[in-house]
């Protein structure tokens, strides 16, 4: 969060990519939601910047901080991340129903989801 805050991050990575020869649309950043709690313009600024690069963003551990449906529509984010403790209790009924309705949130949105930590048949299901 200090990193994409102090308004150098996006260089830093442009020139990690020059440096290392991986085209943009290789790289996919997790950032956590604490990284979005504070709105910041450098915050959305540097985000941006990075899309428009073809990096992509992804939202981990979603649903296990200060979650906030405004942050899909604010930020530009491209992947959704289901933190492994909801899908290690998806036989809790509240739990699959949270797991069921952000992954239709993504289906709407056309944001990838990820369920981190499917290791059954039952969880896949």
């Amino acid at each position: 969060a200090a990193q994409i805050k102090s308004g150098g991050f996006a260089r830093s990575v442009i020139s990690a990519l020059a440096f290392s020869g991986l085209p943009a649309s290789r790289l996919e950043l997790e950032i956590t939601e604490t990284v979005m709690m504070d709105e910041s313009d450098t915050v959305l600024r540097t985000l941006s910047q990075l899309r428009e690069l073809g990096i992509r963003i992804a939202l981990d551990d979603f649903g296990t901080g200060y979650s906030s449906l405004g942050y899909l529509r604010r930020f530009p984010v491209d992947k959704i991340k289901i933190d492994r403790s909801f899908i290690r209790d998806l036989d809790r009924r509240d739990t699959a129903a949270i797991v069921r309705t952000v992954i239709g949130l993504g289906i709407e949105l056309g944001i990838t989801v990820t369920a981190e930590g499917v290791e059954t048949e039952a969880q896949l299901d």
